[in-house]
């Protein structure tokens, strides 16, 4: 029997027990969604009711939604499998009887799952509240954004892990780290739309993973890209994810070579 499933329960049951910090991150994702459909708002109105596609309702969802899914693409970078290599923790890792990447991205996963109700749900609530959500009526980009936020997921994983196996080759990641969560927040569509990016950026971001954790399913789900858009979207995705796992394994390989435990 697959070890995998019961490690993604494993990672939901592990950040279900962090009550008092999903309720504080909760509290946070609200407070920084109502900031920046403000601003998002403001910019499209004060730009003549349309940015790029975007009238003040939009700007004002992608906001929402964009804090909503946060937490659960952990768009920012940790540390915990570069202290694991630091402190030689890794060498149990390639010892168990499971692959560590497949390991860790279930446990990944089954974090993401918690993670989305209780992180994602009260930014939606507050926003539909304050602002109104422009929603797709019919359920197929619901459909398609579940699929594309389980893969974004995902490809933020992948990229998370190579950042941290840096570790094998640098006595200080945090300075990568550092420059990871820069980029992520830039790129992703975090901050404001790739699409209102100057065309020498938006390029950019596009020649990198990270417009497919973030900015990708919101896209979809709030259907701005709809049937083949989507699907063309979705695409580029498992490319990107086929990648960075590729890498990550090859990194990882070769990394294993370099550890040396001391002690008995």
């Amino acid at each position: 029997m697959s070890p995998y499933p019961a490690l993604v329960a494993a990672g939901f049951r592990r950040w279900s027990t962090y009550r008092a910090a999903t309720a504080a991150g909760a509290l946070t994702n609200s407070v920084f969604g109502a900031i920046k459909a403000a601003v998002l708002v403001g910019t499209v109105t004060s730009a003549g009711a349309s940015v790029a596609g975007y009238d003040p309702l939009q700007a004002a969802t992608f906001a929402w939604t964009t804090q909503a899914f946060l937490a659960p693409v952990s768009v920012f970078a940790d540390d915990e499998l570069a202290r694991r290599v630091r402190t030689g923790d890794i060498a149990v890792d390639l010892a168990r009887p499971v692959d560590p990447q497949l390991a860790g991205w279930a446990t990944d996963l089954g974090r993401a799952a918690y993670q989305l109700l209780p992180r994602g749900v009260p930014p939606l609530v507050l926003g539909a509240l304050l602002t109104g959500l422009a929603v797709p009526a019919s359920p197929l980009p619901y459909v398609l954004g579940v699929v594309s936020l389980v893969v974004g997921v995902s490809v933020s994983f992948a990229a998370r892990w190579i950042v941290n196996l840096t570790a094998f080759w640098l006595t200080e990641v945090r300075g990568v780290l550092l420059l990871y969560t820069v980029l992520a927040t830039t790129l992703t569509g975090l901050s404001i739309p790739v699409a209102w990016f100057p065309p020498w950026m938006a390029t950019l971001a596009h020649s990198t993973p990270f417009p497919s954790m973030l900015q990708t399913p919101v896209d979809v789900v709030l259907g701005r890209a709809a049937g083949l858009g989507a699907l063309r979207l979705l695409g580029v995705q498992l490319v990107w994810l086929a990648v960075l796992l590729g890498a990550g394994r090859l990194l990882l390989a070769v990394g294993a070579r370099r550890l040396v435990v001391q002690g008995g």
